[in-house]
């Protein structure tokens, strides 16, 4: 039976032409797949592992540009660890500076309702929940995929009775909020993306033509219910064409920020 030593060198060798790091991703592998630690892993290299096939089926999913998140159906979401599957966008550490902003605007109004557009993996209501405990949240998504994930996502940390995911668009059947947030789909159809990112959902990925056009019927329909402010993350290239959007539009009380990366990733607008 091969040991964690010799399964490490001949994973990171299976991985060398299709990540950046792969001696990291073979640690990250094999310790998920034994169920144990990085020291585990240093401290015990003549460990024989007896179940090694399906170790490096993991390991050929990985070198063919499968997310490293979807084989492990873990992800770190603001300090938690989530479940992901197949078919959800993975969650980005940057999205979790929309969490922080939309709790600002809950603090700010006072808000005790909530609600999300593209809801996913459900982290940013879930996060929402956990962080301002008195609020109720609905959160919509067009993928019975992600709706499923979410609901499961949300009995995790326990907020299931806060939460209300609905499969339906933008916020069909679902009552108007005082603050929305959404991180929508923003890659322009145009873009060329990484491999490993291709294999998430294109639905969850692209926003048209441009991009920007799913970000734009947002703004619209939070301009016509009224709603307090709305919180949504963007791409980092437009923030010029959603600046000339909300001026044709007569949007006055906007404001953008940016990621820890110095890049415009988002928007805030207040009614």
């Amino acid at each position: 039976m091969p040991t964690v030593r010799e399964a490490l060198r001949q994973s990171a060798s299976m991985l060398s032409k299709s990540v950046k790091n792969p001696k990291k991703e073979a640690m990250i592998l094999l310790r998920e797949w034994l169920k144990k630690d990085d020291v585990f892993l240093i401290t015990h290299e003549d460990f024989q592992i007896s179940d090694i096939d399906g170790f490096f089926e993991w390991v050929k999913r990985r070198a063919s540009h499968t997310p490293l998140e979807y084989i492990t159906q873990k992800v770190s979401f603001y300090s938690r660890e989530f479940i992901i599957k197949e078919g959800v966008l993975v969650p980005r550490p940057e999205t979790e500076i929309l969490v922080d902003k939309t709790v600002e605007l809950i603090k700010e109004f006072g808000a005790e309702n909530v609600a999300e557009i593209g809801a996913g993996s459900g982290v940013i209501s879930i996060m929402l929940a956990l962080l301002t405990p008195h609020i109720q949240i609905n959160a919509t998504d067009i993928s019975r995929k992600a709706v499923e994930l979410a609901k499961l996502n949300a009995q995790k940390f326990s907020v299931e009775k806060r939460i209300k995911f609905h499969l339906t668009s933008f916020l069909n059947g679902v009552p108007a909020p005082q603050i929305l947030v959404s991180n929508p789909p923003y890659v322009s159809k145009k873009e060329e993306l990484e491999k490993h990112v291709l294999n998430e959902p294109h639905a969850a990925l692209f926003g048209g033509e441009h991009g920007d056009e799913m970000l734009k019927e947002i703004v619209l329909l939070a301009k016509k219910l009224g709603i307090l402010a709305l919180a949504c993350e963007m791409g980092y290239d437009q923030k010029e064409s959603m600046e000339n959007f909300f001026q044709d539009n007569n949007i006055k009380n906007y404001s953008f920020y940016q990621d820890l990366n110095g890049l415009d990733r988002g928007f805030i607008i207040k009614g």
